[in-house]
């Protein structure tokens, strides 16, 4: 579910019955895109794995010995179909987990890079979709793509009286609200 919900959406517009869900819904959509990757979560991307039959290794640049334990449960995604989905750690070593994957008990891969990263997402304890900022947040910017969608991307006139800008889908989208997120981002999402 985005953290903007499409009825939300409609009565901020004020557009009535005029566009689907559908529509409305991939602008909702693409706000969570745009803003949850900065927001702080219980996800570590993994830079490569191997495997030893049916035994996995993800590897991290980051150490994760204090991060993961033995036992817990993990959502593995973007490592490949045989790591993917919902495992548990067998066992943590300063920048590796083992897990259990799908592969046949005779296959052998040494350590090979994942581009882009996968990620290992541990339980998540705070739910965005609750907090008043974020949701704030969220709301401006899908006003902000509806709005660049429905006008020109120059610097003319919008229909709402509004002076557009060849920026609104810049990096200047979450920038605008940074403020409201200020006390959820994460400090390695502003690295650069």
């Amino acid at each position: 579910m985005s953290i903007t919900t499409v009825a939300e959406l409609r009565t901020a517009l004020g557009v009535g019955t005029l566009y689907t869900d559908a529509v409305l819904q991939s602008v909702c959509d693409a706000a969570d895109d745009a803003l949850l990757p900065f927001l702080w979560k219980n996800v570590l991307p993994v830079s490569g794995h191997s495997n030893n039959g049916t035994a996995g290794v993800l590897y991290f640049n980051d150490y994760v010995s204090d991060v993961f334990y033995v036992g817990q449960t993990v959502t593995v995604t973007g490592c490949g179909s045989n790591f993917n989905g919902s495992k548990t750690v067998n066992s943590v070593n300063e920048k590796s987990i083992d897990i259990t994957t799908t592969h046949a008990a005779n296959v052998v891969k040494t350590f090979h890079p994942i581009y882009p990263y996968g990620q290992v997402a541990a339980t998540t304890y705070t739910d965005y979709s609750t907090e008043p900022a974020v949701q704030e947040a969220s709301l401006m910017v899908c006003v902000s793509i509806w709005t660049s969608r429905q006008t020109n991307s120059g610097n003319g006139m919008n229909p709402d009286g509004s002076i557009g800008s060849m920026y609104a889908m810049s990096s200047q989208l979450v920038a605008r609200v940074r403020g409201l997120l200020a006390p959820y981002l994460d400090p390695r999402s502003m690295v650069g």
